[in-house]
């Protein structure tokens, strides 16, 4: 059987055939083509193993063809043939005869016809390289380019590119000689020696070249010019960069730094954006009698350019010009105009050996300056409004720091609606008659400028309320009829514009008395306030809230607390102790805790904005809102009082008692008005109420008149005539004091008159 192979051919299908036309012998490969093996064949007529008879036995009469052959398999298979006359060592006539599938054939020819059309194209570039990246064969589409020997086989890149391209170029083909991963459109910019500027963008394809016996021969690299869709692609890669950048901040110095940051190095090395000085205040820029307009250069990117002018104020300068661009040295500018005026203007430019500026990029420029101008003018037209809400916002709030003789205060207010700043929360102090003072917290329902608008309304009802020195809980029955009032009243237009409905709001009004150190305290639907002990104990007040405003029906509860020098009053809306993490219980512990820890007795200010810092939560929904107050009672040795019956003879006394505590106070200037005052106001109470009457003087930023009543009537000031012989006692009062008034208590009124301590010269 061994005899009867071939096996120094054995690689291929073959048979060798004698003279008389038998098999004589039969390689392995044959075998494997038809599954038959030597046994089988050898000895027999080769015309056997023909599938087709006579049409194949005539077509083996000639050196090449192709025939179709019977195999083990039972079905035929076409071959294709060549037959090889040899000499045997006797003389005698032999034939080797080699088949190959013909579907084999066929492919090889694709192959070869494919491979050979593939180097004659010049639409695609081809090259293949050895092991050592020399080049071995290329086609026709490397000659057109300048700097390219006329024969490449073996050069290398270097020799004919740009040291850095030929680098980047080379470590692609290593890579793929090395790990045999195909490297699929990889983009380098290709330059010459001779011709290094601009050169063209190049999209690179390799692979590996293998023998059949996994031997690396070398890397094929296919390469097409994609200079012009490379520089499209950049192009609208800008463009949609600049899109998605600029207009996302509605800051106007935000939006300029966003278009600087874009085209550098989008569309050149420098950028520089200028805009009109109105539009930071939020106006619309206006041109000077010469046509034109102070600017500021806001924004620029990249290394320093030719300008070399600085951010700040340029001075003024024309911004209509229409976009252009200019060649040495390269530079293009485009004006940012939006809706109907010019905003500024964007100038971009390239540094050296970087080539012109071409139409397209130009034009480029002129798009993206246009969305940007939009965007600037949104800014601007936001910066106006802002500046319009936060005025609004500042006029309905009183300043953050205050200071009245019974407290120093502290606030801190935190919107949720932080893109306009305003919300609906309020705080007040409130001064009032006696060295008293009023502390207030409030929460309408909302966000934003229309809740802000209603907080305005409510803040000044209770301002009006407060000065008529109504109880606690009387002032919240009088603001929730006006609440209730307001709701009924509420126009269809109004709700039609967002105007936020005021029922629901809740509100806590407190009133300290710093001459009997007595706080009187009434909430509706509010949080009770938190008391700080001296000793640092926190406390909330035993207030029951009442319903919100605008429930209407049901009472207010005052709750009297008395409170240590030294105590400081916390309060608070609910969006300081309420958060998506916690409930009101937890948070009303939590800013116990805070305030304990605080140091109160320092910068209140600063110990409020770490409280709101500290109790703030992630993804805060509501308005916050704390006022912190430090309260300062009137020593003993600043007040006197005296009670009277209700004897006119007693009004003299008073007088004498008066100017003697006005003496030792050190206020000998203010004993004649006071004694005026006091006859006057003591005169009418024991007149016309009785007595028992009550007089005290309160020393503190000012000096305070008070007189004291068992009668519920108020006193008015009325106009006397030239025959009445009385009615001018309360105008006298009036012209001798700095302000006056009058308060209902619980078991008759007051009334009461300020002088200043340092009262200016009378003059008659």
């Amino acid at each position: 059987m061994e005899s009867r192979r071939l096996p120094y051919i054995d690689g291929v299908a073959a048979a060798l055939v004698d003279g008389e036309g038998s098999v004589v012998g039969w390689t392995t490969a044959a075998e494997q083509l038809l599954d038959l093996d030597a046994a089988q064949v050898t000895g027999r007529p080769a015309r056997e193993l023909l599938a087709d008879g006579q049409a194949d036995a005539d077509a083996l009469g000639k050196r090449t063809g192709e025939v179709r052959l019977r195999t083990g398999r039972g079905a035929p298979i076409e071959v294709s043939y060549q037959v090889l006359p040899l000499a045997g060592e006797s003389g005698e006539v032999r034939a080797l005869v080699l088949a190959t599938p013909a579907e084999t054939v066929a492919r090889r020819r694709q192959d070869e016809a494919f491979t050979r059309e593939l180097f004659l194209q010049d639409r695609l570039g081809l090259a293949v390289f050895d092991s050592d990246l020399r080049l071995l064969r290329t086609n026709t589409h490397l000659l057109p380019y300048t700097g390219l020997p006329d024969d490449l086989a073996g050069h290398r890149l270097r020799d004919f590119l740009q040291p850095g391209d030929a680098e980047a170029a080379e470590a692609i083909l290593r890579h793929v000689i090395a790990t045999g991963e195909p490297v699929v459109r990889a983009e380098l910019p290709i330059r010459t020696l001779d011709d290094p500027d601009p050169g063209v963008v190049m999209e690179i394809q390799a692979f590996r070249l293998q023998a059949p016996d996994g031997a690396v021969i070398g890397v094929t690299a296919l390469f097409g010019d994609i200079t012009e869709l490379h520089r499209y692609r950049r192009r609208a890669d800008v463009l949609h960069r600049a899109t998605a950048a600029v207009g996302g901040s509605l800051s106007v110095a935000g939006t300029a730094e966003d278009l600087a940051g874009v085209l550098v190095p989008g569309l050149g090395d420098r950028a520089e954006v200028d805009i009109a000085e109105a539009v930071f205040t939020g106006d619309e820029p206006l041109p000077g009698a010469d046509g034109t307009f102070a600017v500021r250069r806001t924004a620029t990117a990249g290394p320093p350019g030719p300008d070399g002018r600085p951010l700040g104020p340029l001075g003024r300068e024309e911004l209509g010009r229409p976009a252009a661009a200019t060649a040495d040295p390269p530079s293009m500018s485009a004006p940012l105009h939006a809706r109907g005026g010019p905003l500024g203007r964007v100038t971009v430019r390239r540094g050296p050996g970087q080539g012109p500026y071409e139409q397209d990029d130009l034009e480029l420029l002129r798009e993206i300056a246009a969305r940007a101008a939009l965007a600037l003018d949104n800014a601007r037209r936001y910066t106006r409004e802002h500046r319009a809400a936060v005025g609004l916002q500042r006029s309905l709030l009183p300043p953050a720091e205050t200071a009245v003789p019974a407290a120093t205060t502290a606030s801190v207010y935190r919107p949720t609606d932080t893109a306009t700043g305003v919300g609906g929360d309020w705080f007040d102090v409130i001064p009032l008659s006696g060295a008293r003072v009023a502390l207030v917290a409030g929460d309408v329902v909302g966000h934003g400028l229309q809740a802000s608008a209603t907080m305005g309304r409510l803040r000044t009802a209770v301002r009006t309320l407060a000065d008529l020195d109504l109880e606690a809980d009387e002032l919240l029955v009088h603001l929730d009829d006006l609440v209730s009032q307001l709701v009924v009243e509420g126009s269809e237009e109004e709700r039609e514009r967002g105007v936020a409905d005021p029922s629901g709001a809740t509100c806590v009004y407190a009133v300290y008395d710093p001459v009997s150190g007595v706080c009187q305290a009434a909430s509706a639907g509010h949080p009770p306030p938190a008391l700080v002990h001296p000793d640092g104990r926190v406390e909330y007040l035993p207030v029951n809230p009442g319903p919100p405003l605008g429930v209407g029906g049901l009472p207010f509860e005052t709750v009297d607390c008395a409170l240590r020098a030294g105590s400081v009053l916390a309060l608070y809306t609910d969006g300081l102790i309420e958060g998506t993490s916690r409930d009101l219980d937890e948070g009303m512990a939590q800013l116990a805790a805070r305030l304990g820890e605080a140091d109160l007795r320092g910068d209140l200010a600063a110990a409020g904005r770490a409280i709101v810092a500290e109790m703030s939560t992630a993804g805060q929904s509501d308005d916050v809102t704390l006022l912190l107050a430090r309260l300062h009672p009137v020593p003993p040795e600043d007040t006197a009082a005296w009670t009277i019956d209700a004897d006119p003879a007693a009004v003299a006394g008073v007088r004498e008692a008066a100017s003697r505590t006005l003496e030792h106070w050190g206020l000998g200037e203010l004993v004649f008005t006071t004694e005026l005052v006091l006859s006057e106001l003591v005169t009418n109470a024991i007149r016309y109420a009785g007595g028992p009457v009550l007089v005290r003087l309160i020393r503190s930023s000012v000096l305070t008149c008070e007189v004291s009543d068992p009668s519920a009537t108020q006193p008015r000031m009325r106009r006397a005539r030239l025959t009445d012989e009385g009615g001018r006692g309360l105008y006298l009062v009036a012209q001798l004091t700095e302000r006056w008034g009058s308060r209902y208590t619980r078991t008759g009124k007051t009334i009461w008159a300020e002088q200043p301590l340092d009262p200016p010269p009378l003059s008659w």
